[in-house]
């Protein structure tokens, strides 16, 4: 197994859905976690437990993503109370879905906000932290590669930029031993895009292998590149998304 024993992991958005799993899944990898969450407390103290009952230290903070402060403060409370971080998973994001005479400035604003400076700040923020190398790791969604519906123009600009973000910084953060990839997952069996939702069997019909992922499945590629097999994959995107842009 793709071992990360005694490494440090900060998972923003990491209450449920994907984040949850990649938590828990870094955690049975051998990884202390630190997650954030925005509002549900009681999801991000169950998937500490879940940490906790893996041999590995927990910690749910509290942050809004759009807040540059929250965020480097989530950051610099990682390294303060677990001496380090080494990989960084951008999982936190807000999704807006509505025709463009319905977004205005403060979807807009918002939208980039979380889904785009977050990453950046919290990248910014980690990297002089980042002993002997480090992982940073983005996720995006498979509406970047394909926008198979109306509604997504802003969600789709927000999770493309993350392209441009993860290039420029495995370039940058390379001679560091840093590498820097981007996740695009497909059609994920969550509560935000359930498998058995009205839209689902419509959604189902885009991918290639014709169903849903669950959140694990995405967490399995997240995990491989938070370890060691690694080392030689920097500035990738990544997807995981059943064949949906195929």
């Amino acid at each position: 197994m793709n071992k990360i024993e005694g490494k440090v992991a900060l998972v923003t958005g990491g209450s449920r859905g994907i984040g949850a799993a990649v938590a828990v899944r870094l955690a049975r990898q051998g990884a202390d976690v630190v997650l954030t969450y925005e509002n549900d407390e009681d999801s991000a103290a169950s998937v500490v437990g879940r940490v906790e009952a893996a041999g590995r230290r927990g910690l749910a903070v509290r942050t809004d993503s759009a807040d540059v402060d929250a965020v480097t403060g989530v950051v610099e409370r990682t390294v303060e109370e677990f001496g380090g971080i080494d990989v960084l998973v951008n999982n936190a994001a807000v999704f807006h879905f509505a025709p463009l005479e319905e977004l205005g400035p403060e979807e807009f604003d918002r939208t980039v906000a979380v889904n785009v400076r977050a990453p950046f700040v919290a990248a910014r923020a980690a990297v002089p932290h980042m002993r002997g190398g480090g992982r940073i790791i983005s996720i995006g969604s498979n509406m970047a590669e394909r926008a198979a519906f109306p509604g997504f123009s802003l969600y789709a600009m927000s999770k493309t930029a993350l392209v441009g973000l993860t290039k420029g910084l495995a370039r940058e953060l390379g001679p560091r031993g840093i590498t820097v990839n981007l996740v695009h997952p497909g059609p994920t069996d969550t509560a935000a895009n359930p498998a058995d939702g009205p839209m689902a069997d419509v959604i189902r019909s885009f991918t290639a292998l014709g169903h849903y992922a669950t959140a694990d499945d995405i967490a399995a590629t997240v995990s491989h590149l938070a370890g060691p097999d690694s080392r030689y994959t920097t500035g990738a995107v990544i997807n995981v998304d059943g064949g949906f842009a195929a």
